[in-house]
């Protein structure tokens, strides 16, 4: 038997309460509710309840949400130009400060979050942006998480990524990078020509000491000359050997400076 129209409009009245008074929000996520238009408060997660035509609800999403800052053009103190871009890691910790206290809650964090990227980046110079980037993403991270802290909303981390350099500016730190190197290199030869040079004096004072181990030396080395296999040897003479004839020299000549 067909079903007659008023049970039929009944059954579709029925379905269309039902369809707007039932709600299911998962785990991480809070529904905002208005009462014909008054605040009522966030509710979930779980079956929700609502009055149809009278309440409006709007979800809120509670997980960590990651954004990335397109990449942004700034001049460093240094007025160097360089185009940096970042990533801002957030969630909402009060979804009915996140809804009623700003229209759009991802926008109005995303447009906050770039324009302190390039405030904060205008006032470092280039070296400390490349060398100090943890400092710098703890600052933007504190300022970005006060501005947004009355929508709800709590930074967690703001990372800079990326910095592109025009070509002349890397050109420019790739030299300074090799000036430093051959710097460094100057310096570590300096230092072990210093040292070397200490260490010959103390040599040179310990052999005025010890005669004898200035000829134990000198016999080494012959050792050392002589299993080389070459047409001709050159043997160095000690000044120790000839010092008995420079005296004889002098005592024979009476000459205080005998030329040998």
């Amino acid at each position: 038997m067909p079903m007659s129209a008023p049970i039929l409009t009944v059954a579709l009245v029925v379905l269309f309460i039902l369809a707007n008074a039932i709600r299911i929000l998962k785990e991480y996520e809070r529904g905002v509710i208005f009462r014909l238009g008054r605040l009522i408060g966030a509710k979930g997660p779980g079956l929700i309840l609502l009055i149809p035509l009278v309440d409006k609800m709007q979800r809120v999403d509670l997980r960590t949400i990651t954004f990335d800052i397109p990449p942004q053009d700034v001049i460093t103190r240094d007025n160097v130009t360089i185009k940096v871009n970042a990533v801002l890691y957030f969630r909402v910790m009060d979804a009915n400060k996140a809804i009623v206290n700003v229209e759009n809650y991802l926008m109005a964090t995303s447009q906050i979050a770039q324009t302190t990227l390039r405030s904060i980046l205008g006032q470092v110079e280039l070296d400390d942006l490349l060398s100090k980037r943890d400092d710098i993403n703890q600052q933007l991270q504190k300022i970005i998480d006060d501005q947004t802290e009355p929508w709800g909303i709590k930074v967690s981390v703001v990372e800079v990524k990326n910095v592109d350099l025009p070509v002349e500016m890397q050109r420019a730190i790739a030299k300074q990078a090799e000036a430093e190197r051959e710097r460094r290199a100057k310096v570590i030869h300096a230092e072990g020509e210093y040292q070397a040079a200490e260490r010959l004096a103390a040599a040179a004072e310990y052999f005025i000491k010890n005669p004898a181990t200035l000829q134990l030396r000198y016999l080494q080395t012959l050792t050392e000359v002589a299993v080389e296999k070459n047409s001709t040897t050159i043997f160095p003479l000690p000044i120790d050997l000839i010092t008995p004839f420079l005296k004889a020299a002098k005592k024979y000549t009476g000459d205080d400076n005998p030329q040998t």
